[in-house]
């Protein structure tokens, strides 16, 4: 009972975390409803299953590569630009208020979901926190496969769930937003974008 505890307390943690990945999400569900805010969402749940099951099979023999200085240059200074580019596009773009007419094609949608795999994937922050619950558990508390499959899931969970509310509220809200709202939204979100890709490349530097 005590993992399960623990698994949602860190599910409920990264959940309130405000980032590009709250902002990817509840950026396109404010412009382009819920559907394409969960083909996001389903690009960041996939990243991050495919970051747990490699970390978990791996963690021993990928430690030393993790912790080298060469990759997390290379990791941060990727997540920094695809920021920096995507905090841009944000700027620049002016939101559509005619929800309506916005027909979103199944091309948009592998956009979409590629969007938010990116946004995850080149995020150190995703792979800081994996390694040090993966580690923390299977090394310092030298958890069981099963106890580490029950934290595992339930974080997963957690943040599917949490994100899924995320788009459901971002698209409820909108009914209230004229263009405007959506305008002040977008070029905050733009410039916090932008914000942490030049944070994240100083600190790479």
């Amino acid at each position: 009972m005590s993992i399960l505890i623990e698994g949602l307390l860190s599910g409920l943690l990264l959940a309130v975390s405000l980032g590009p990945i709250f902002i990817a999400l509840t950026q396109t569900s404010l412009e382009k409803g819920i559907n394409p805010g969960l083909s996001v969402g389903m690009g960041i749940w996939f990243s991050d299953i495919i970051i747990v099951l490699l970390l978990y099979r791996f963690i021993y023999t990928i430690k030393s590569t993790i912790e080298s200085d060469a990759f997390i240059f290379w990791m941060g200074l990727s997540g920094a630009i695809v920021l920096f580019i995507f905090g841009i596009v944000l700027l620049i773009k002016k939101p559509q208020l005619k929800y309506q007419d916005i027909k979103i094609k199944k091309s948009d949608y592998l956009g979409l979901w590629l969007k938010g795999f990116l946004v995850n994937t080149l995020n150190p922050f995703t792979f800081i926190f994996w390694i040090g619950i993966i580690s923390s558990y299977m090394i310092g508390r030298d958890s069981s496969s099963f106890e580490m499959t029950i934290l595992l899931a339930t974080i997963l969970i957690v943040i599917i769930v949490s994100d899924t509310f995320k788009v459901l509220l971002a698209n409820f809200l909108r009914k209230w937003l004229t263009v405007d709202h959506v305008n002040l939204v977008s070029n905050i979100s733009g410039i916090i974008l932008i914000l942490f890709g030049v944070f994240l490349a100083y600190t790479t530097m």
